[in-house]
C-alpha cells in the first residue's frame, strides 16, 4: 500500500492537509497518529520511533524463546521502551505484567496511553535504562538507540523521529555495553536477553557478553533481508 493510500484508507481528518504534510516529508505514520503492530494498534506522534517489521520479529523470536526455555510465567523488562509496542505486545502475548523504562517523559505518556488503549497490564518507570530497576527478570528485551552519529540514514527518519531514540556513542554500542556491564544484579540466574541490534554490530554485541557475562551461550540472528539483526543471550544456570 502506497502511503497515500495509506491516508486515504486510515487518516480521518482533512486529507488535503494531510497530502501536504505528506509532501512536506512528515512520515505517514505520524500524520494518521498510529500504526499497527503484531496484530495490535498503537499511537505515535515525534516522541516515539515508529515501530518497524524488525522489531515485530524480534517480539515474535522473544516470544518462542520464552515458551522454548521457562516452563512458568516469566518477569520481563523493557529497556528503552518508546511507544511500549514491545512490552505492551509481550504482556498481551504471554499473559503476564511487564516493567518498561524510557528516559523521556513524553515517549512513556504515548507509551501509557498505548497500555491503556490495548488493555494491557505494563508499569512504567522514568529512567535510563536499568537505573531505576530494583527487582529481577528472567527476560531483559531492548531496542536501544544503536546508529552511531557519523552514519547516513534516511533523511525522512532523520528529520522527523527522537534522535534520543536513534543516536548512541561507541559507534552505536553504547547502550549495549552499558546494559550488559550492569545487568546482572537485575537477571535471576535463568535469563534470556533480547536485542534488535544495527547489522555490523553483533559480533561486538556478543564480545560483550562473554566479557561481563561470561559463561552464556548467544546467537546472533538475521532479519528477513538477511542481515545480522538480533542478538540473544541465555543463560541456562
Amino acid at each position: 500500500m502506497s502511503d497515500i493510500e495509506y491516508l486515504k484508507k486510515y487518516y480521518e481528518g482533512n486529507i488535503d492537509d494531510a497530502l501536504k504534510l505528506l509532501n512536506e516529508g512528515v512520515p505517514v505514520q505520524y500524520i494518521v497518529g498510529n500504526v499497527d503492530f503484531y496484530g495490535y494498534n498503537f499511537l505515535v506522534n515525534k516522541s516515539v520511533l515508529i515501530p518497524r517489521f524488525e522489531t515485530e520479529e524480534l517480539v515474535d523470536r522473544t516470544i518462542k524463546y520464552v515458551h522454548k526455555y521457562f516452563d512458568n510465567s516469566v518477569k520481563i523488562v523493557d529497556l528503552g521502551c518508546g511507544s511500549g509496542c514491545i512490552g505492551i505486545t509481550l504482556s498481551k502475548e504471554l499473559g503476564v505484567s511487564v516493567d518498561a523504562v524510557d528516559i523521556s517523559p513524553d515517549a512513556l505518556e504515548v507509551a501509557r496511553e498505548n497500555c491503556i488503549k490495548n488493555n494491557a497490564s505494563v508499569k512504567f518507570y522514568l529512567g535510563n535504562m536499568l537505573e531505576p530497576l530494583h527487582d529481577k527478570y528472567d527476560v531483559i528485551i531492548s531496542n536501544p538507540p544503536y546508529i552511531s552519529y557519523d552514519e547516513e540514514i534516511d533523511e525522512i527518519v532523520k528529520k522527523n523521529e527522537p534522535s534520543l531514540a536513534l543516536y548512541a556513542d561507541n559507534d552505536g554500542l553504547y547502550f549495549y555495553e552499558e546494559i550488559l556491564k550492569n545487568c546482572k544484579r537485575c537477571l535471576n540466574d535463568k535469563f534470556l536477553i533480547a536485542f534488535e541490534i544495527g547489522y555490523t554490530q553483533g559480533e561486538r554485541i556478543k564480545e560483550f557478553a562473554f566479557k561481563y557475562l561470561g559463561d552464556v551461550s548467544v546467537s546472533v540472528e538475521k532479519d528477513l533481508s538477511n542481515r545480522d539483526r538480533f542478538v540473544f543471550i541465555f543463560s541456562d544456570k
